[in-house]
């Protein structure tokens, strides 16, 4: 009885400081207040469902909290052991229960979700009510708050994803948040905080306003970076110290097959590049879904293809984004992560967590290009119904 009335006063503790935290922190994001609160709420109330999910079904985050109740910190090393010295932190020095820290990492993880919503807030203004309730249903999507509020890698990556996206739309001003999101994200996914580093590279090269001397400066110290990261994101992920095209080729085919094994799985291994990029992102659709989660996940895929389809559509006609942000980056890094991803990941249910570590990015680009008559046509629409039915 003392066990379970200690995890709920922690549990409301933890809440309550997230609530706080989520009063003030909008601001700097220039998000509105109750906006902010709001998407705190709605993110813990699937922080909670998957903590119910995962204590009933079982998950890594039983796993690492078990493992973080051992005696001693483990060695550091990417990836899973800094994800149990952070959860030990917690339970050895505050004895936090186990739904006290997945409410750790829900406000961990509500942060990378509000630097999210900032980022298409910025780019909706003036768009029309479709195109702003468009952009909020994404933040909205059940996968976005349930896989970022778990004990795991999952809260600490979005983060990451998160503060780099909001720092990409103005990288000149918010240029110190982008070592930290590399660093966050190095420190659970050293793989993809390499392909960071690798498109921040390209941008710098590759930016028009940026003079000849300091495209190279920045290229070099990126490209400098760049080749620190990458031998150890390779190592980390298991291809080798050594890399070739026959080793890098082992290291795919073996992922596919690694992968194709339990459920949701189906075989990339004789698709083509395209249609492996496909299958990421916009699988499974409405007809394969076999269960309740990938029933939401094929509904939540109809709304990423919508904006995709209406992005497309935006950029044949030329439309423009309406902030001066650092686009080269964003198109770099999402396609390196998706083209990565894809090619080693068959398994839809991992692909529709680890997809969230590069889709912000790719929503932002399909949404801040969505010219104004989209939103106007559909606000039109709405006017004229209004005028039917007084």
């Amino acid at each position: 009885m003392f066990v379970i009335l200690f995890s709920i006063a922690d549990s409301l503790i933890i809440f309550f400081i997230g609530l706080i935290f989520s009063a003030f922190v909008p601001k700097l994001l220039n998000v509105r207040q109750k906006t902010g609160m709001f998407l705190y709420l709605w993110h813990t109330v699937w922080c909670l469902v998957c903590a119910w999910f995962i204590m009933k079904d079982g998950g890594d985050a039983l796993k690492y909290y078990a493992d973080s109740l051992g005696e001693g910190y483990v060695s550091f090393r990417p990836g899973s052991p800094s994800v149990i010295n952070f959860t030990r932190f917690f339970t050895s020095n505050f004895g936090v229960s186990f739904y006290g820290m997945f409410l750790v990492n829900n406000i961990i993880g509500y942060v990378g979700v509000l630097a999210f919503f900032a980022s298409l807030n910025a780019v909706t203004i003036g768009k029309g009510r479709f195109v702003g309730l468009m952009a909020f249903g994404v933040v909205m999507l059940p996968s976005v708050s349930f896989w970022s509020s778990a004990i795991g890698k999952d809260s600490i990556s979005f983060l990451a994803t998160g503060l780099a996206l909001w720092a990409a739309i103005d990288l000149k001003r918010r240029i110190g948040l982008m070592p930290i999101a590399v660093i966050l994200m190095l420190i659970v996914r050293p793989h993809i905080a390499a392909i960071l580093v690798l498109g921040l590279s390209v941008a710098f090269v590759l930016h028009a306003k940026v003079s000849l001397a300091q495209r190279v400066a920045l290229g070099v110290l990126s490209l400098f970076f760049a080749a620190i990261i990458t031998p150890f994101s390779l190592e980390y992920a298991g291809v080798g110290e050594t890399v070739d095209i026959e080793s890098l080729t082992d290291y795919v085919e073996g992922r596919q097959g690694l992968n194709l094994r339990g459920g949701g799985s189906v075989d990339i291994s004789s698709m083509s590049l395209p249609m492996q990029m496909i299958t990421y992102v916009f699988r499974p659709f409405i007809f394969e879904a076999r269960s309740s989660f990938q029933l939401i996940s094929a509904a939540e895929n109809i709304l990423i293809l919508l904006i995709f389809i209406l992005g497309i559509r935006s950029y044949l006609h030329g439309s423009q984004s309406p902030v001066n942000d650092t686009r080269v980056f964003m198109w770099a890094f999402s396609i390196l992560a998706w083209v990565a991803l894809s090619m080693t990941t068959a398994n839809l249910g991992i692909a529709s967590r680890q997809k969230w570590m590069f889709v912000p990015f790719l929503v932002y680009l399909m949404i801040s290009v969505i010219d104004y008559r989209t939103g106007k046509f559909f606000a039109r629409q709405e006017v004229q119904k209004s005028n039917v039915n007084p």
